[in-house]
């Protein structure tokens, strides 16, 4: 035994030496581990490089590491308006969603209004993210993200109109790599709208692989305004580019070739950003799609050998080749508000509006929202509507922040769009027929077509679930994975030794800390894990729960990385389960941020209870995917036991905890208020969402009245009286001198607007022939 002991010392001994003398670790074990890094990690283009490094790291960064600094999230600032922002929104935005009728545009004209059209260009909509010096207002990006959230609580395509010109497009790429002149010239017309800006990335051969665009450019000297220049001829087809068919400036995305150097001796120069009037001879734009019923404009555009000067490209001739590495740095800031904000206006309209026709409208004498099988309906809507809200906000506040955050664009785009489906989803069962007839009074049919449109673009949620959330996630999250790779592709020998060097052997020290953190807390399940120095008794099991969870998937994380290595990246499904557990983190933290922003309403708490059991629950499921299907089943068996010692811990929110947020819903009050605040509500019972507040108002203040009726119903008095109906009882009972006038008239008010409600539009039988039809055309 003491030979034993002393051999153990000794390699204890060497060992320390080893690792703790730089110069010895360096050749002994960095130099070897360097050259067969070399040789495994896979080859990487500039495009996929550019996208890997484009934007910033944020709070997404504290969840991969496994041990969330969570006074560092309720210390960065809650997102507010500035006075100017908020008069805005009470005034300009108020006043552009009182001109358009969503029916009108997306049944009869097909376009927003001429006069919605002039208001949003004078008042300067167009130009909301443009400096105050360019003649833009100048607006945070929380503001814009406030402005897109309303709009959409109105029209998708009044929204969508306003959006574009705001996210990834010319006004942005101008802004961050336009020359002077292009500044100069263009921003003011962009800004009050003398110029509309679409921009062109899509085509019918890469999509989602927007790298592989293969719209082609050909430096050459050609003519332009009667004198020889530098320049070159475009050939393009694009199609899904909104606003393209009204646009008179069209930003365009090609790639770049100079087969006879003109421009130095690179013949394949890259992905291009140019600026194109649509009025430029060879431009083609004018016809549209029809994206499912929204309306908002949206078409294709073509060029063949279309001469251009150089002066068009974006930056000018020294951008040339620069476009992917500008269009993904300004990808994951324009994601980050653009549709996260649309859809969480969506769902906080639905929120307010099923909330409301669930307690007007009455089955079997008792109001729908008051039956347990549409309680979870309603749980599930104001649960993913607080969820997608929380979200919106802390992310459009990143940015606000200077932060481009790419990762978690990606989790927002995704998720609030897929949390957006499943709130109108649920919406659509709760208002049964009322959602399947179209018409005027349907105020929620039109947002249950259009759903698809967010979750189809700015990448289709299937890959950016699959690929981009965990696999740009694992790179630029991890404290060590992109230093790593950087430094096997480091020129320099001796800087490439000492980067990988110090990137290693930090990532076995992570690895390690996690490893036994990881299992403390599956051990302890939980409870000594971190949350903040000022955490309340409703939250502070949250916070503890989500350090175990970060913890977890910062081991899970790492071992799929290193028993998988490269093949993870085509293992998709695996990917996507640990991305999903890094995003429903993210939603949870959002949530709870959320909660301490909002001064800790206690109203609030089921909304925020809901919302983080909801989204544990999910980080466990993808977890417990992920080690079901992990391919080696020894370390699966060994993970599992080391993060679930207990077996699983999170169950689904329970019902009366749902029950809590349907009475929430249904019943006027300040969390029904701060859950759906902003949504545009017509002050007239002639409009759908309008008839929902006034009738839910007069079926309150009819509450007393009824309880009487109903007595009367039950004593007989009416007994034989053919109008003593569902219908018609109010009128029998009035007659009879059962109800006094102020009764009945409070009743009959109910009522009329309860009718309202629940009303269904019909239409003449050839209804399909006339001219209200939509103006169509093949693209």
């Amino acid at each position: 035994m003491q030979v034993i002991g002393w051999i153990v010392l000794l390699l204890v001994v060497v060992g320390a030496v080893v690792l703790g003398i730089p110069a010895i670790r360096k050749s002994l074990l960095s130099r070897p581990l360097l050259g067969k890094f070399r040789r495994i990690l896979p080859q990487m283009s500039d495009t996929e490089r550019d996208a890997l490094e484009a934007g910033t790291v944020w709070w997404e960064g504290e969840l991969f590491r496994g041990r969330p600094d969570w006074d560092k999230l309720l210390a960065f600032p809650k997102p507010q308006l500035t006075q100017e922002e908020r008069a805005f929104m009470d005034l300009q935005v108020e006043q552009a969603c009182a001109l358009v009728d969503d029916w009108e545009i997306t049944h009869r004209t097909g376009d927003l209004p001429p006069e919605a059209w002039a208001y949003i260009k004078k008042e300067g909509f167009l130009g909301m993210i443009i400096p105050k010096s360019f003649g833009g207002l100048g607006f945070s990006a929380y503001a814009h993200s406030e402005v897109m959230t309303k709009l959409s609580t109105r029209s998708s395509a009044l929204a969508v109109t306003v959006m574009v010109p705001n996210s990834l497009g010319p006004a942005e790429l101008l802004l961050h790599y336009g020359t002077d002149d292009q500044k100069n010239h263009y921003l003011p017309r962009l800004a009050n709208g003398d110029e509309i800006p679409a921009f062109a990335l899509t085509s019918p051969w890469a999509g989602s692989d927007a790298a592989a665009i293969p719209d082609y450019g050909v430096v050459c000297r050609g003519e332009w305004q009667g004198r020889e220049v530098l320049g070159m001829r475009v050939t393009w087809d694009k199609r899904y580019i909104t606003l393209a068919p009204v646009c008179t400036l069209l930003g365009l995305a090609f790639r770049l070739y100079d087969p006879e150097g003109l421009l130095g001796n690179q013949k394949d120069i890259g992905i291009t950003c140019a600026l194109v009037p649509s009025d430029h001879p060879g431009v083609e734009t004018g016809r549209r799609h029809f994206p499912l019923n929204a309306m908002f404009m949206n078409g294709p555009t073509r060029g063949h050998d279309v001469f251009m000067p150089l002066d068009f490209i974006i930056g000018g001739p020294k951008m040339a080749g620069q476009g992917w590495r500008m269009l993904m740095e300004c990808l994951a800031a324009g994601r980050s508000i653009s549709l996260p904000s649309s859809n969480a206006g969506m769902a906080r309209m639905t929120a307010r509006a099923v909330g409301g026709y669930a307690r007007v409208r009455s089955q079997f004498g008792v109001p729908v929202g008051r039956f347990e099988g549409v309680e979870e309906a309603l749980a599930r809507i104001g649960g993913h509507a607080y969820v997608a809200e929380a979200a919106r906000t802390m992310t459009a506040g990143a940015v606000d922040l200077g932060e481009k955050p790419s990762v978690a664009s990606g989790i927002v785009k995704y998720h609030v769009t897929e949390r957006a489906r499943l709130v109108v989803n649920d919406g659509m069962d709760v208002i049964g027929g009322k959602g399947i007839c179209l018409g005027p009074s349907n105020f929620l049919g039109r947002a249950y077509q259009q759903i698809p449109i967010g979750i189809t673009v700015e990448g289709a949620n299937i890959l950016t679930r699959s690929l981009i959330i965990f696999g740009q996630g694992a790179t630029r999250c991890h404290p060590y994975v992109l230093a790593e790779m950087q430094a096997v592709r480091e020129p320099s020998p001796q800087k490439a030794l000492h980067d990988f060097d110090a990137a290693f052997w930090g990532h076995v020290r992570f690895v390690i800390s996690n490893v036994l953190r990881a299992g403390w807390h599956g051990l302890t399940a939980g409870r000594w894990a971190a949350q903040p120095s000022n955490a309340d008794a409703a939250t502070g099991h949250y916070y503890r729960q989500l350090s175990r969870v970060s913890s977890a998937f910062a081991l899970l994380s790492d071992m799929s990385m290193l028993i998988l290595g490269g093949s993870l990246k085509r293992r998709e499904s695996l990917s996507a389960r640990l991305g999903d557990v890094l995003s429903q983190m993210y939603l949870a933290s959002a949530a709870l941020k959320r909660y301490e922003d909002e001064g800790r309403q206690g109203d609030d708490l089921p909304l925020l209870h809901w919302a983080v059991q909801d989204a544990l629950f999910r980080a466990q499921t993808a977890m417990d995917g992920l080690l079901r299907n992990f391919p080696n089943r020894l370390a699966a068996v060994v993970l599992r036991r080391w993060v679930f010692f207990w077996g699983l811990p999170f169950a689904v929110p329970d019902d009366r905890l749902g029950q809590k947020i349907a009475r929430l819903l249904t019943e006027p009050g300040p969390a029904r208020d701060r859950l759906t605040r902003d949504c545009y509500l017509p002050a007239t019972a002639d409009e759908p969402v309008g008839a929902i507040e006034m009738a839910l108002a007069a079926t309150l203040a009819a509450e007393e009245a009824q309880a009487k009726l109903r007595q009367i119903d039950k004593s007989g008095l009416l007994a034989g009286n053919p109008l003593a109906n569902v219908r018609d009882m109010t009128e029998a009972a009035h007659a009879a001198g059962a109800l006094t006038d102020d009764e009945y008239a409070v009743l009959r008010r109910r009522d009329t607007l309860r009718d309202t409600v629940v009303r269904v539009d019909d239409f003449p039988f050839d209804v399909l022939s006339t001219d209200s039809t939509p103006p169509g055309g093949q693209a």
